[in-house]
């Protein structure tokens, strides 16, 4: 079902999956004309779209935050000048890492892993041997993926990259598909925000955030609730700043 999008207003993708979140806006800037823009707001900082833009339209995008942190990080993205971009036949999107930090290469790469489906495929494009994701691959997804080299030549590496099942997991991989700072908001709505944000996930997905506290309370609650096994993992532990991951885990059979 088409729907109508109103680009003088801006767009909240917060009610969507990531997934849809994703292409829904790879749309909109395909069909953006040069010298245009749009405002969208997202839960998380999304960073790891940008450089999928890039990859897809080459060095067209522009990119302002005009809202940093918390549960609303807002975004106005310009297409500044034309152009064609890739039409995919064979992968579902494109990571040129070419065009990023190398320290960023291991979230923008996961991130958008986590969010395909299954037989659907991720063209990498380096200027060297990602070998430190492909080891993290192998690692993770052994049996699940499939990690095939379709170029190796100086500064230039190709891989196709294909996700064979639903998740791409096993029980002790993840992969980190949102990531917020609670500290902004009072206990109530930090409350909130955690159990929505455990919902939004699928089994072999995680969340991080960050509070001011140790969330230990939190911990409890879920491990008394929970109808769905997760586990709780320490990132920073004080005394100012405290970051938590937490994963959902398989149920077994």
């Amino acid at each position: 079902m088409e729907q109508t999008i109103n680009l003088k207003e801006e767009l909240d993708v917060r009610v969507y999956i990531p997934i849809k979140r994703h292409e829904m806006l790879i749309k909109i800037f395909k069909e953006l004309p040069a010298g245009e823009s749009f405002v969208f707001i997202n839960d998380h900082d999304p960073i790891p779209l940008f450089y999928e833009f890039r990859s897809i339209y080459g060095d067209v995008v522009g990119w302002e935050y005009l809202n940093r942190g918390g549960r609303e990080w807002k975004v106005k993205v310009t297409r500044t000048e034309a152009s064609e971009g890739r039409e995919f036949t064979d992968i579902s999107t494109l990571l040129d890492l070419r065009k990023a930090d190398k320290k960023e290469w291991k979230q923008i790469v996961f991130h958008r892993y986590g969010m395909m489906e299954e037989d659907t495929t991720m063209e990498l494009i380096a200027n060297e041997d990602p070998a430190e994701i492909h080891g993290i691959f192998v690692n993770k997804f052994e049996g699940r993926h499939s990690w095939v080299y379709k170029k190796k030549e100086p500064n230039e590496y190709v891989v196709h990259i294909t996700k064979k099942d639903k998740s791409g997991l096993g029980d002790t991989g993840y992969s980190v598909v949102n990531e917020f700072d609670i500290r902004p908001y009072p206990p109530t709505e930090r409350h909130e925000m955690f159990y929505k944000a455990f919902a939004d996930i699928n089994a072999g997905e995680a969340f991080e955030f960050i509070n001011d506290h140790d969330p230990k309370p939190l911990y409890y609650q879920m491990e008394a609730e929970s109808k769905e096994p997760f586990r709780w993992e320490y990132l920073e532990k004080g005394p100012e700043v405290w970051k938590v991951r937490v994963i959902k885990v398989k149920s077994e059979a």
